[in-house]
């Protein structure tokens, strides 16, 4: 066996590990069964990876997250360590081979989603596999109480079935005391070994701030700190409309969300991560396994919709070690709006039954029938035709698709059918004439047979790779042939692929799944509920509060936050108001000044300024002009 320093360095170029993972991987290596809890950047799959690395046989990786499975895989590969990972959308007989190619083929590593493991052959396959470890990362997902609860989690039991001999790793890196104990009981753990690492960053300031300008005080800790930064926001649009707000003011930003392309993601990711561009506008869709040490703040322009999200967010500052700054701009508005976007579009389970039912009749699957039904979906269509209020609706699929009635992709699809409405010797009599097209008509028809009898989807991104030309020049081409007659054409476009993983049993599906929708939206509540109470104390040091909600018993306060720095500043000697009224004074006679502008100038704060113009203008030495600035009066 490898010694776990040797495969650090050797693949990862590090001479020694983080704290708790060394003791994480010693207790895998010891075949323990082992929970690891350690905060965002702490490197948890460094824990499973290495420990899978230092002996014979693969290891398989359960997870969530599609992306996340893909980006590891990829980096796993760079490294030149073999590994796989079995996503949506694999023909049966593709999976057939690469299942053999874990058993046969020397991969060290094998990522799953929990759905995968309810079919059959991916069971039998594991069956004859040589494992030597079995990991589940983001654990808290098998947690009725976790944040992202997924009962299809619970199918991981059956692994343990598959290979009762393998000891088993769970990671996360946000779970409360109630969550952490389900986890080890929903896994069937037997004396684990279960290893935490404080929660507690000392570098990191913790900062909630009462703005009713949310710009303006934005604009200002950029200012102050000219460094990598992230902002959160909560849609699409305003990812676009802060970039461009930051950019005319004369930052280096760009955004990022869930709706652009591949290649758009990997080149604004690759811009910041370069520090071409500093600042990253991105919705939550933005920074899961992403390693970027020298944060300097994080910024969330909205409310957070659970703590647990915001301190995986917020970590992702100050991962160096030099202080950083995770702050919260929230006014008067965001109680309702936080609400409004969590708790009023939760679905309840009669309005479930209405949408799965709707479903079922829209792509006409009778009663007792669907299973394995595959089709592409468009979900505004859906919702224009039923008459469904769009977010509940989606939060209604998402469900589904979480309890695994249904499964839905979500990305964007163009779906092209192809007939040819010629014989094979016009066909060809018509390319000697058009030699342009030569090419790509030759890759369909060498790729499709039975496509001159009837319509026949394509890939189009595989045709375009084949034919060598760009996706948009193929669609061109496949439009001219259209025009002459030589084909008949269909693009449809889709939001998503849905497909039934159960028949229809119309209520009797939905109420087997009642409780699950219940409790998940009693846990919504109760999460919004923390939000609000973490954003409105400002009693309590920041970080106590967030390491208490986290089970942390021995906490202190940090002394940065923005509770702590309030409270520093109240023991500080009180403000010399005979100055900052000179000094206020002073500047109007220049010129008419607005209380940002004084406040700039002075160096003083905010509450300091507004205080002493108040005073001065009760004393009518100021008054307020037409524009909201403030000169002298002339008595």
């Amino acid at each position: 066996m490898q010694h776990p320093i040797d495969i650090l360095e050797r693949y990862w170029n590090y001479t020694s590990f983080k704290p708790l993972q060394e003791s994480v991987i010693q207790a895998v290596l010891d075949g323990e069964d082992t929970f690891a809890l350690m905060p965002t950047g702490g490197g948890k799959s460094l824990c499973f990876q290495v420990p899978a690395l230092a002996k014979d046989g693969i290891c398989i990786v359960i997870s969530p997250l599609v992306a996340l499975m893909k980006d590891q895989v990829q980096a796993l590969q760079s490294k030149g360590i073999k590994a796989m990972a079995l996503t949506s959308g694999i023909h049966f007989n593709e999976l057939d081979t690469l299942l053999d190619n874990c058993i046969y083929g020397n991969y060290k590593f094998l990522y799953l989603s929990p759905e995968r493991l309810q079919q059959e052959l991916v069971q039998d396959r594991i069956r004859q596999m040589q494992v030597n470890l079995i990991a589940i990362d983001e654990a808290h997902c098998i947690s009725q109480w976790g944040n992202d609860f997924r009962p299809a989690y619970k199918n991981i039991k059956l692994l343990r079935e598959l290979q009762p001999t393998v000891n088993c790793i769970a990671l996360t890196a946000s779970a409360t005391p109630e969550v952490v104990e389900d986890i080890i009981k929903e896994l069937d753990f037997i004396s684990p070994k279960v290893l935490k690492q404080s929660f507690n960053r000392d570098n990191l300031a913790y900062m909630s701030f009462d703005a009713t300008d949310k710009h303006y005080h934005l604009e200002r800790i950029l200012k102050k700190n000219n460094a990598p930064s992230i902002i959160y926001v909560r849609n699409r649009l305003a990812t676009i409309e802060i970039s461009h707000f930051l950019e005319k003011k004369g930052f280096s930003a760009t955004f990022f969300h869930g709706g652009l392309s591949n290649n758009e993601k990997d080149t604004r990711l690759q811009d910041w991560l370069q520090e071409k561009k500093l600042i990253m506008v991105a919705t939550n869709a933005f920074g899961m396994g992403i390693d970027k040490p020298n944060v300097k703040t994080v910024i969330h322009l909205n409310l957070p919709e659970s703590l647990e999200s915001y301190f995986q967010e917020a970590g992702r500052a100050g991962r160096d070690g030099e202080k950083a700054f995770a702050v919260i701009l929230k006014n008067n508005t965001d109680k309702s709006k936080l609400e409004d976007q969590f708790l009023k579009v939760l679905p309840s389970v009669d309005f479930m039954k209405q949408v799965y039912r709707k479903l079922c009749n829209y792509f006409q699957i009778s009663y007792g029938e669907g299973v394995g039904f595959i089709e592409d979906f468009n979900f505004n269509h859906f919702c224009k035709t039923y008459n469904f209020n769009p977010l509940i609706t989606y939060n209604a699929l998402q469900t589904l698709d979480r309890t695994s009635i249904i499964a839905l992709s979500k990305q964007f699809n163009k779906q092209t059918s192809v007939q040819f409405i010629i014989s094979d010797t016009q066909l060809f009599h018509y390319l000697r004439k058009h030699e342009h097209l030569n090419i790509i008509v030759k890759s369909i028809l060498r790729s499709y047979g039975g496509i001159f009898e009837h319509e026949t989807k394509i890939n189009t991104s595989k045709m375009a790779d084949k034919a060598s030309v760009t996706e948009p020049k193929l669609i061109e081409a496949l439009l001219a042939l259209e025009k002459d007659e030589i084909i008949s054409l269909q693009i449809s476009k889709t939001d998503a692929q849905v497909t039934f993983l159960e028949p229809r049993e119309d209520e009797k599906t939905i109420n087997r799944i009642a409780h699950v929708i219940n409790q998940q939206n009693n846990l919504k509540h109760k999460q919004v509920s923390d939000v609000l109470k973490y954003i409105s104390n400002n009693d309590d040091c920041k970080s106590v509060q967030l390491l208490t909600y986290f089970g942390e018993t021995e906490v202190k306060d940090c002394g940065i936050c923005s509770v702590c720095v309030a409270r520093k500043s109240k023991n500080k000697a009180p403000a010399d108001f005979k100055s900052i009224k000179n000094g206020i004074i002073n500047k109007l006679e220049e010129t008419d000044c607005s209380s940002r502008t004084l406040t700039e100038a002075l160096g003083v704060s905010e509450k300091d300024i507004h205080k002493t113009l108040q005073l001065l203008l009760e004393h009518q030495i100021i008054s307020l002009t037409t524009n909201n600035t403030y000169k002298l009066s002339h008595l």
